[in-house]
């Protein structure tokens, strides 16, 4: 499902803004960036810090709520990689959970066209839709629809399916998924290709990956195209 066109990627220093670097996939994403010599600053916004030291890693506190007017210039980066996301009972309520995972996601898509960034990469979910009657896809999806609005070279939205790999915090939910959905993976085959559980580094890979390609216009992975393209 893609509307872009890949230009050849000259091999010039990039720069990146990462937000959710605390996150399952974003703890991925920034050590792969920390790791890419095709970067030169890799720039954290994060409510906390996280526990890494690098010379090119540039951590700055953020408070969400004012991301356009406390830290416009970190958005004067090349790529920016949005990696933010929760749960309706971390969150607490459905509207914490639509704070995070749509107003700061627009917020930052928003700072981003504002101040010259080129491409805005976003992890999303699978079944995200605007128009979706379960509450969680509803508002996934009208988060992509409102970046994809956004004036930005390009835009790349991944649309995971579970995710594989250890967190930091406990989701005994998808501790138990993650122990039986392997277990179903050959069942997935045909259109359910897509709903099968990927592994959030291999998500991490495809994300930088594209990013690398300087890709223009707007491009939508499904989880099985993710799968492809982040492989090891």
């Amino acid at each position: 499902m893609t509307d872009t066109t890949a230009a050849p990627a000259p091999h010039t220093p990039a720069t990146a803004l990462l937000l959710g670097a605390t996150g399952l996939v974003g703890g991925h994403v920034l050590d792969l960036l920390l790791a890419d010599p095709a970067y030169t600053r890799v720039t954290v916004l994060g409510r906390r810090p996280v526990a890494r030291m690098h010379p090119k890693l540039d951590q700055r506190t953020a408070d969400f709520e004012r991301l356009r007017e406390d830290h416009a210039i970190s958005f004067a980066v090349d790529d920016v990689f949005c990696c933010l996301g929760t749960t309706i009972k971390a969150a607490g309520s459905q509207e914490a959970f639509r704070r995070v995972d749509h107003d700061y996601v627009v917020s930052a898509a928003r700072a981003a066209a504002e101040h010259g960034a080129r491409r805005y990469l976003l992890v999303s979910a699978a079944g995200a839709s605007a128009r979706s009657r379960i509450f969680y896809n509803r508002v996934k999806g009208e988060a992509e629809d409102a970046v994809r609005a956004q004036p930005l070279d390009g835009v790349v939205i991944l649309r995971p399916s579970l995710l594989m790999g250890e967190r930091a915090e406990t989701r005994t939910g998808e501790q138990i998924a993650q122990r039986i959905m392997p277990a179903l993976d050959w069942m997935m085959v045909g259109p359910l290709r897509r709903y099968r559980p990927i592994e959030a580094a291999t998500v991490a890979r495809a994300m930088v990956r594209l990013a690398k390609e300087k890709t223009r216009g707007v491009r939508v992975l499904e989880s099985d195209e993710i799968q492809q393209t982040g492989g090891a």
